[in-house]
């Protein structure tokens, strides 16, 4: 699955072009991601630990998955498709809500994204693609974030910032 590039766009997600993923990154151009958030029956949240050879966040504990849609992709379609390659899982996905952040990681680079937040809900076990995940598990919201609180440098920037608004989702709905 091919996602080396990225759609550049302007703070209202109007796309203004493509450029190498290294390179957005590299130079910090807003562009358009996507992050998947899956929970089970059990109210319990779906996380998975990036595989060592990523060029950032190699390592580190996020959400169920996460990417770039391409340039005619449809958002939600691409974040479906997504989840299956990197997770094996297929389950219907809601957007919830978009947010844009600006965050320097570890390379020099700069994560500067205009990120689509979807929800999904599955019982079935993931079978995760080795080059995209290193190991996964089911963890409960309360636990999660007090080993965020505890352990901050474990986790993606973007995780962090879309858990609280992803978790009063949850609640407002049950």
């Amino acid at each position: 699955m091919d996602r080396n590039k990225v759609v550049l766009v302007d703070e209202n997600d109007l796309a203004l072009g493509e450029m190498e993923k290294l390179e957005a990154h590299k130079k910090g151009k807003l562009h358009r991601a996507f992050s998947v958030f899956i929970f089970n029956n059990n109210n319990e949240m779906l996380l998975h630990q990036r595989a060592d050879k990523k060029y950032h966040g190699a390592g580190l504990w996020t959400n169920a998955c996460c990417s770039h849609p391409q340039m005619s992709e449809d958002i939600k379609e691409s974040a479906s498709e997504r989840l299956y390659y990197e997770m094996g899982l297929k389950c219907e996905l809601t957007k919830l809500f978009s947010f844009v952040y600006k965050k320097a990681v570890e390379n020099d680079l700069i994560e500067h994204e205009f990120d689509h937040v979807f929800i999904g809900f599955t019982n079935e076990s993931p079978k995760p693609n080795n080059d995209e995940v290193k190991t996964y598990k089911w963890a409960e919201p309360e636990w999660l974030q007090s080993d965020i609180k505890c352990n901050p440098n474990s986790y993606t920037s973007w995780f962090k910032m879309a858990l609280p608004k992803v978790l009063v989702h949850l609640k407002e709905t049950v």
